[in-house]
């Protein structure tokens, strides 16, 4: 881990401090944080998954409404997200951050704190990164690699007409969350587990391992723009497109009320926003007995049909008579 500048502490001594966190290096990491670069030993038979993510101050979080633990956990947990949406197994991590001249040592450490705490739960090593000072906002950037075999990878593009699409968890809770929070208004502590999903998501890892190793789904995509934008990433891959049930979106209570008392349809409000970080994927009928063996070992996360996919192109959501499009996902540009 190689930093340009250094927070309050010093950079040789904030590495050093992050190299003493770290549990032993496992042996497929040849070299880690120390040196110009790691050196890692590829899985036996395996291809490897890589993805980045940034996350900045403003955009992803708000310092107001996130500690610095959150932040390190949020930080990670979106590129596992994309890893499990791929199929693979998440094996190591570099971590990149861009401090502002207020991030204090305390508040590294807590940011610190999160990551790892992600890390040892996902059994990911934290391999290297870089640290520099940051002249705006805060800026969390990391990268990921995962890995699995040919035949178990997922992508977007491989849904077929008269495939069965489904969702994990629940949709719009960290939306719902996020509009409590700026809102400032208190409750009887419903809102905080949607507070909690803005904050913390929970990547769908095991599963997404799951899907993948037993062939269940022929595509895949997270929700980290929401289900509107993966639903319509996911037919536009495939060359397909979906008509999702209103009726059967798993939209918690605390934000489909949160919703309504805001005076929004919830479920444009669910498919739109972002954050949710649940996994979408479709299944072919002959492999629902592959289905139900993600279902059994999921650890108790749902797993919910919401529609089929169709072979014209458009994208679209029932509600009993009516038929409509999709509302529009989340978009950063």
């Amino acid at each position: 881990m190689r930093p340009a500048l250094s927070n309050t502490r010093g950079e040789h001594d904030l590495i050093a401090a992050i190299r003493a966190r770290l549990p032993e290096n496992p042996a497929w990491l040849a070299i880690g944080i120390g040196d110009d670069a790691a050196v890692v030993e590829p899985p036996r038979g395996a291809l490897e998954i890589l993805t980045t993510d940034a996350i900045v101050e403003g955009i992803h979080f708000d310092r107001r409404f996130s500690s610095a633990r959150d932040i390190g956990w949020k930080a990670l947990a979106v590129n596992l997200s994309d890893i499990a949406a791929m199929g693979g197994t998440p094996r190591l991590a570099l971590l990149s951050l861009g401090l502002p001249a207020d991030f204090s040592k305390t508040d590294t450490d807590g940011l610190l704190d999160g990551f790892l705490a992600l890390a040892a739960e996902a059994r990911v090593t934290l391999a290297g990164g870089n640290i520099t000072r940051s002249p705006g906002p805060l800026l969390v950037d990391v990268t990921a690699m995962g890995f699995a075999r040919r035949r178990h990878i997922l992508t977007r593009a491989g849904a077929k007409p008269g495939d069965d699409v489904f969702v994990t968890g629940d949709i719009g809770a960290a939306t719902a969350g996020l509009s409590w929070l700026r809102a400032g208004t208190t409750d009887d502590g419903t809102m905080n587990g949607c507070a909690d999903r803005h904050r913390r998501p929970l990547p769908r890892v095991r599963i997404g391992t799951i899907l993948g190793r037993n062939r269940a789904a022929t595509a895949c995509m997270d929700l980290s723009d929401g289900l509107a934008d993966a639903a319509r990433q996911v037919a536009a891959a495939s060359g397909v497109g979906m008509r999702l049930d209103a009726s059967a979106l798993p939209i918690s209570d605390a934000a489909r009320n949160w919703f309504a008392h805001s005076g929004v349809d919830p479920v444009d409000a669910a498919c739109a926003g972002g954050d949710d970080y649940e996994l979408l994927f479709t299944v072919p009928r002959r492999r629902r007995g592959r289905l139900a063996t993600v279902t059994r070992q999921s650890q108790g996360i749902p797993v919910t049909r919401i529609g089929v996919v169709t072979a014209e192109p458009d994208v679209l959501l029932v509600a009993g008579d009516h038929v409509r499009p999709l509302p529009e996902g989340f978009a950063h540009f």
